[in-house]
């Protein structure tokens, strides 16, 4: 068992949920943290494992921030909540990252009464059924899709009905989610603050390593 992974399914007589937080969090912002919060709490969950992936087959012809920077701002956000947990699983391994593979890892290394809730955004679930070894992913974990007020669920649902492969989907609403990651990088880019969008920690980090293109902090202010 990899050392920042949970305990969990040691009493066969119990039913244990691990929730997985996939995503780039490139950064990481309280969208994030409040939908886990909310899994956790709605879907019963034994603790959130949040898992930055390391190279998003996704996202191979843009630009991403090195796995090491985007594991510390997961730590550093995650650390205070002793439910969350973030893993450098994904980051360490080698190849493109993804989800089935992760799912066959965790299913393997976890006893039968361990169950696996792979939460994602809305929009996500909709490509879900594209993704590579879809038909392990719907069997390996219940998917559940975070998603904005107001947004449609239609063409999500639609391609989950239409899929040939048997999901099982909660949708959970999180107010938060109208917070996106390229919305922080762009405000970082124009010098604006991050207060109240992604924890205190994570904004020093991006300052600190002058990340999304951070401009210099002029002499006495305190704007983060």
């Amino acid at each position: 068992m990899r050392g920042d992974l949970p305990q969990l399914g040691q009493d066969p007589r119990v039913t244990y949920r691990m929730g997985i937080m996939g995503g780039t969090f490139d950064p990481i912002h309280n969208g994030h943290l409040v939908a886990a919060e909310q899994a956790f709490d709605d879907l019963g969950l034994d603790v959130v494992v949040f898992m930055p992936a390391g190279r998003p087959a996704f996202k191979q012809k843009k630009h991403v921030t090195s796995g090491e920077d985007r594991y510390a701002m997961t730590l550093l956000a995650t650390s205070d909540n002793p439910h969350f947990i973030a893993s450098r699983f994904e980051v360490d391994r080698d190849g493109i990252t993804y989800t089935a593979d992760t799912l066959t890892y965790l299913s393997e290394m976890y006893p039968p009464n361990v169950e696996l809730y792979f939460i994602t955004g809305a929009d996500a679930i909709a490509e879900v059924v594209s993704w590579k070894d879809a038909d392990k992913i719907a069997e390996l974990a219940h998917m559940v899709g975070a998603t904005r007020p107001g947004y449609d669920l239609a063409h999500a649902k639609r391609a989950i009905a239409e899929s040939p492969y048997d999901f099982d989907v909660t949708y959970l609403e999180v107010p938060a989610l109208a917070i996106s990651s390229s919305y922080l990088r762009a405000r970082v880019k124009a010098g604006q603050s991050l207060r109240y969008l992604t924890p205190d920690q994570v904004t020093g980090y991006i300052h600190k390593h002058q990340l999304y293109g951070v401009r210099p902090r002029r002499y006495g202010s305190t704007a983060l």
